[in-house]
């Protein structure tokens, strides 16, 4: 996986006295000698930078082996969203599917190791294209098109598991995913919003009244985009991340998502910040719709509601990240450098109420 990582973290491998936050040296070290087979101390930690949710290190054996260990934020406060005993569950029960995950490798309960739960999966070969730097380094016109397919076909066949042959029926409940999600998000945006912004509670009326009638409950991955992907040079993709908030429920909301998290070539630009796949190459959003209803069979005439749930959803995700930032929690940040944060949330809460009026 190609990833920012901050430097001088393998203070570990030298026996110096150093900690990253969130990850204590010491019991780590300990606790991966027994739990992960055939592993080498001493360890080389890092930081991978670049994600706003669960925490993640790179760890690099003594004999070059390396090994990815994911933790929730420091004092977050939903602890539901940062689930990673479920995350683990997940990537497990996905091993033998058609479903691309790293291989999970240990799973710790005792907050007394690091001060929370983690767990440890396999390293896994490839690019995480987060910005237009790295798609025009990491993949060529034609790279782009085949990472714009595998990632509709990915997402498809995470839609398409067979949740009771992988052990996941009792994952959550199977029938009014809308519902729920609705009542999730709204809940935690009352528990940890920074200011008002009367379109998320609009949106929030307004979607309750027009949830469409729900199919067969399959895996949703909730957050599923192309940097929550590790792809090949070729473009394919050799991994899904990020599983914490993945339930069961409606396919159709990961579609809607997909199209907020994603700008094509000729697309309007939504509210995500992200712009990777708006260059060369890249399909527009017709074009992942069209190919997910060819690969998955299923109906996309009811997109535009999936769509605008997907912006309100996307607001309230963000602005729990945001509270976490002006909190502190994962590292000072100066407040003027947060502005155009706090504007994306807006944004992603007023394109919402335009879809639906619109609709």
């Amino acid at each position: 996986m190609t990833a920012d990582v901050e430097p001088g973290a393998d203070a570990a491998a030298r026996g110096d006295v150093f900690e990253l936050p969130g990850l204590a040296f010491g019991p780590v070290t300990s606790w991966l000698l027994e739990h992960v087979e055939g592993t080498v101390a001493p360890f080389a930690f890092d930081i991978i930078a670049g994600g706003h949710s669960n925490l993640t290190y790179l760890v690099t054996a003594a004999d070059g082996a390396r090994f990815v260990l994911r933790r929730p934020p420091l004092h977050h406060r939903l602890a539901s969203a940062h689930d990673v005993g479920r995350e683990h569950r997940i990537i497990r029960a996905l091993r033998d599917s058609a479903v691309p995950v790293p291989r999970a490798l240990a799973y710790c309960a005792d907050h007394e190791v690091t001060g929370a739960p983690f767990f440890v999966m396999a390293f896994v070969d490839g690019h995480v294209v987060r910005d237009q730097a790295t798609a025009t380094r990491a993949l060529t016109p034609p790279a782009r098109a085949l990472a714009s397919e595998s990632l509709v076909d990915t997402l498809a066949a995470i839609h398409g598991v067979d949740v009771a042959a992988a052990g996941l029926a009792d994952l959550s409940r199977h029938d009014g995913y809308i519902a729920r999600q609705l009542a999730r998000w709204y809940g935690q945006w009352n528990l940890q919003h920074t200011r008002e912004l009367r379109e998320i509670d609009e949106v929030h009326a307004e979607l309750t009244r027009r949830i469409p009638d729900q199919g067969p409950a399959t895996i949703v991955h909730g957050d599923f985009r192309l940097d929550n992907c590790i792809v090949t040079s070729n473009g394919d993709v050799a991994a899904v991340l990020d599983w914490e908030i993945c339930t069961l429920g409606d396919p159709l909301a990961d579609v809607g998502l997909l199209q907020v998290y994603w700008t094509g070539p000729d697309d309007e630009p939504s509210a995500w910040a992200g712009q990777a796949t708006a260059i060369e190459g890249f399909w527009n959003r017709a074009g992942l719709v069209d190919r997910y209803a060819a690969v998955s069979g299923r109906d996309v005439a009811d997109l535009d509601f999936y769509v605008a749930f997907g912006y309100w959803k996307l607001a309230c995700i963000l602005e729990g990240v945001y509270a976490r930032y002006l909190g502190g929690a994962l590292g000072a940040r100066d407040p003027t450098e947060l502005a155009p944060f706090a504007e994306q949330i807006t944004s992603a809460a007023r394109t919402a109420a335009a879809l639906l009026e619109r609709s």
